[in-house]
């Protein structure tokens, strides 16, 4: 009996001694760890501008639920906020306002904009987007069904408070 015993205890203190050398041993970085920390640098080391704003401020110049239609906030964070609008349940669209303030080479695709909406500088993105440019604040919408045209696009543009939005700094 006692020689099983011993073994047993023997085990256990192999067991043991395995146990606490693995845990304690340094983990060598993984591939997914070298991509995250070169995705989160920046020149300033920081992913959003210190100056952008909050994204529950820019909530209130979207448009209001209408004929049919219904918004449902679904993302906001600082620099960005967003929206689906959806009719008979579905959505068809996607509603969004970003702070250009973090990323103004954005700002950029509209110097040479012809089009225009409501007065800004307007861009068509392949056939499912249109934005436009409102001060530092991009306007986007973005179609989810095919039925949800550029036309349709514009004219919820137009709904958002462009304005007000303006003369947010």
């Amino acid at each position: 009996m006692s020689l099983f015993r011993g073994r047993r205890l023997l085990a256990g203190l192999l067991l043991s001694i395995l146990l606490l050398t693995t845990a304690c041993a340094a983990k060598a970085p993984s591939r997914f760890d070298e991509v995250q920390q070169e995705s989160t640098k920046q020149k300033s080391g920081q992913a959003v501008a210190k100056k952008a704003t909050q994204g529950s401020e820019l909530n209130g110049f979207f448009p209001d639920s209408e004929d049919g239609y219904e918004r449902v906030y679904t993302q906001e964070k600082k620099g960005f906020a967003e929206a689906n609008l959806k009719k008979g349940g579905k959505v068809v669209a996607q509603l969004a306002i970003s702070d250009t303030s973090s990323t103004p080479t954005v700002a950029l695709k509209y110097a040479n904009s012809t089009k225009k909406i409501d007065g800004y500088p307007a861009v068509e993105l392949g056939k499912t987007q249109t934005s436009i440019l409102v001060g530092k604040y991009q306007v986007k919408v973005i179609s989810k069904d095919p039925l949800f045209n550029a036309s349709d696009r514009t004219d919820w543009i137009e709904k958002f408070d462009l304005d007000d939005l303006a003369k947010l700094k």
